[in-house]
């Protein structure tokens, strides 16, 4: 059985928490959802904020829902260079030890000491998916990105399992530009 998988887009994105949230748009403030993305309970939202480094800014970075328990800023390689900051690459949520920025919103500003990270690759998917791709929570793999111009394999692939996920492998701007994804694009699992 091919283990195939949706490929999909993560650009740069703010997670923040509901403190951190009431700073930047006021107190009481209240994410305003935009779209449903494709992991259950998970939005895009209508407000942005400026992500800015020593070197550069992202005027508008959208801001991800719902709230969460720590402030985080997600890009690419090619973002992290573009805004001076050192981002390393973790699965999201590991950010001790990573990069800083600051966050600029309509009613003010925060400063986080850490929290910038390049999104490891990975692959959300249900326990039962698991199970039928024979693969397990934390496992490595590679996926194939076919393609008639430039098909590549991604080493390093976390597989990340949870029963409210939805089977799909995120990749960054600089991953989906190297494998020239478009939407619909389909990985197989080696």
């Amino acid at each position: 059985m091919e283990k195939t998988v949706l490929i999909e887009t993560s650009a740069r994105h703010v997670h923040v928490s509901q403190a951190d949230l009431e700073i930047l748009f006021g107190e009481g403030y209240e994410l305003t959802k935009k779209k449903e993305l494709s992991q259950p309970g998970q939005y895009a939202c209508e407000e942005r904020v400026a992500v800015v480094g020593p070197k550069s800014q992202f005027p508008a970075v959208s801001i991800l829902g719902p709230v969460r328990n720590a402030t985080q800023v997600e890009i690419s390689a090619s973002d992290a260079r573009a805004i001076g900051v050192s981002a390393p690459v973790r699965e999201s949520g590991d950010v001790k030890g990573s990069a800083g920025c600051k966050i600029v919103g309509p009613k003010g500003e925060i400063e986080i000491s850490e929290g910038v990270i390049v999104a490891k690759r990975h692959i959300h998917m249900t326990p039962e998916d698991a199970e039928k791709y024979g693969l397990a929570d934390k496992q490595i793999v590679c996926v194939k990105v076919p393609s008639d111009e430039r098909e590549l394999i991604f080493g390093d692939v976390v597989v990340r399992v949870n029963p409210n996920f939805a089977l799909a492998m995120h990749i960054d701007t600089d991953e989906s530009n190297a494998a020239l994804a478009k939407p619909g694009t389909l990985g197989i699992i080696l």
